[in-house]
């Protein structure tokens, strides 16, 4: 922790208080003790600078951008190698320059990513929650509905959903949600299980507290540090579906940017003109390395267990 910059000495006390005065200071105590771990950790700094990258790429796409990423130049411009003359990473075989359409295919990756995230995380906790804490005929339901999505590998019934909504990249973000949910149901239900007789919950619900809101104001914060966790890890896999979706045309379509589309229309040049489809799968890897380094960072960062030493 020392090669962290260190906040103000009055503020840096206020946040290191072992007696604080509100929640709010007790809450942002906890937020930077978390930080300090975190960023004592280089390689998590490594992937956050990865993903701020990743971000403010997408957002100033249009300005970033030196070509336009869907039209082409046909007139001499198709398969030139990197570092051509107004064409660093080269350009496709429709004359499309290559670090435009992964700029722009950056958007695509970072939307996927997001939304699947907002729709996965809250339903797998509040399923995995539920079922934890009401146990009985509504865990065992719960779970067998869970165990059948778990049945089948996450691309086979992704592919399976696309071909039956149709392919576009709306229908991939419907099909990665579906088959995401479930460990994140399960990691819940366990996390709910160990606490749902504690003492603290017991004492909740003495004061005349609602199941619901038990669920919701008391059990459910106790899940968020793990959700996080692996919600950050498996983004990875998750860009690599969405990836193959696009490489099996089920994705996003032509001419749209998509990064595994593009090392879709590579592959067939993989030989002379590599550059074509290794690009936009050094992108794949860059991008997923940074998610799973930021999770380990997390791992590490908001474990009870190593808070407490």
């Amino acid at each position: 922790m020392t090669d962290v910059p260190a906040a103000p000495r009055s503020t840096r006390a206020w946040l290191l208080s072992d007696r604080p005065q509100s929640r709010a200071q007790a809450r942002l105590g906890r937020a930077y003790i978390s930080w300090l771990r975190f960023a004592s950790n280089p390689l998590a700094l490594v992937g956050l600078a990865i993903l701020l990258v990743l971000v403010l790429v997408a957002a100033f796409a249009n300005i970033l951008a030196p070509h336009s990423p869907t039209a082409g130049d046909l007139a001499g411009a198709q398969l030139l190698p990197p570092l051509s003359p107004g064409y660093l990473l080269g350009t496709d075989d429709q004359g499309r320059d290559i670090l435009s359409r992964l700029i722009h295919g950056s958007r695509l990756t970072l939307t996927v990513v997001l939304l699947v995230a907002v729709i996965t995380a809250p339903v797998g906790l509040l399923v995995g929650t539920v079922a934890g804490y009401a146990g009985g005929w509504v865990d065992g339901v719960l779970m067998r509905i869970t165990d059948i999505f778990l049945a089948f590998p996450k691309l086979v019934l992704a592919l399976a959903l696309v071909a039956a909504l149709g392919p576009g990249i709306e229908n991939a973000v419907i099909a990665i949600a579906v088959t995401s949910w479930p460990p994140y149901a399960r990691m819940a239900r366990a996390e709910t299980m160990a606490v749902r007789h504690s003492d603290y919950i017991a004492a909740v619900r003495l004061m005349g507290a609602s199941p619901v809101r038990v669920v919701l104001r008391h059990v459910m914060p106790m899940c968020l540090s793990s959700l996080i966790v692996r919600v950050t890890l498996d983004m990875a896999g998750i860009i690599l579906i969405a990836a193959g979706l696009g490489f099996l045309g089920l994705g996003a379509q032509p001419p749209s940017p998509e990064w595994g589309a593009m090392i879709a229309s590579g592959r067939r040049f993989i030989l002379d003109q590599w550059w074509v489809a290794t690009m936009p799968g050094m992108a794949i890897l860059i991008v997923s390395l940074g998610f799973n380094l930021v999770g380990d960072g997390l791992r590490d960062s908001l474990d009870p267990r190593e808070a407490g030493q």
